[in-house]
């Protein structure tokens, strides 16, 4: 039996030093549909996100995609490489930031960097790390950022 096989795709407590850097390698381009979707799904009447009309008169002139499902993907593209099938719980989100707009037809690529790292005091089989996520355009600008904390497994002996 293949032990890579049932090895949990995302990483262990030991595996995420402070000052790591992930370059997730799947990207995420965002549609009108996502958008649409999402939006009415959250049942967010923002017309900056469903009028195109609206949309057309404001500085962005078009409609501009919503930020929660950026941050959505922001941390979502992270998962496979970073969390998946280690993660105890995730703990917290903050300083979340949206410096320039998102738009239908954007690729979204994503970087994780550990910030922090601690095991935790009180579970001797688990550890604390908070990593910054960074989400980037396909022009190379910055559109979204926040800081997460997430508890962790530690590697199994």
């Amino acid at each position: 039996m293949n032990d890579d096989l049932n090895r949990p795709a995302g990483r262990y407590f030991e595996e995420l030093p402070l000052g790591t850097v992930i370059r997730h390698r799947v990207t995420r381009t965002v549609t009108e549909s996502d958008n649409i979707l999402f939006t009415t799904l959250t049942m967010n009447p923002q017309p900056l996100h469903l009028d195109f009309e609206f949309a057309s008169k404001t500085e962005f002139g078009r409609p501009l995609f919503n930020s929660m499902m950026t941050l959505s993907l922001l941390v979502g593209i992270s998962v496979h490489e970073l969390s998946l099938g280690t993660l105890v719980a995730n703990l917290g989100l903050t300083d979340v930031v949206f410096p320039q707009p998102v738009f239908h037809g954007d690729t979204l690529r994503v970087e994780s960097e550990v910030i922090e790292s601690r095991a935790s005091k009180s579970r001797p089989n688990q550890g604390l790390v908070t990593v910054e996520h960074r989400a980037f355009n396909q022009h190379g600008d910055l559109v979204a950022q926040c800081k997460r904390t997430m508890l962790f497994h530690r590697k199994p002996n």
